[in-house]
């Protein structure tokens, strides 16, 4: 999709390109009736894609990744080391 490729190359360049969700690391970039969500983590310099939904579901993706934050952190440092 080449929605996804504009995206990745946005986040590259500014990870805080985005609209903040709650806090300034947890993001949404739209497309239409679709929402990017993803995590900016500065201490690890990476960004990390939780995932897409639509509008009706976002709050939902919003409190789940909120109560599984810390797994997504650990995560993303196992990525970070490979």
């Amino acid at each position: 999709m080449l929605w996804i490729e504009s995206i990745k190359n946005q986040l590259m360049e500014n990870p805080y390109v985005g609209k903040p969700l709650r806090a300034p690391w947890l993001r949404e970039k739209k497309y239409g009736k679709y929402r990017l969500l993803y995590l900016v983590y500065d201490d690890l310099h990476c960004v990390y894609v939780v995932r897409i939904c639509d509008k009706k579901n976002q709050q939902l993706v919003i409190d789940t990744i909120l109560a599984y934050l810390s797994l997504y952190r650990e995560e993303v440092k196992k990525l970070a080391r490979t």
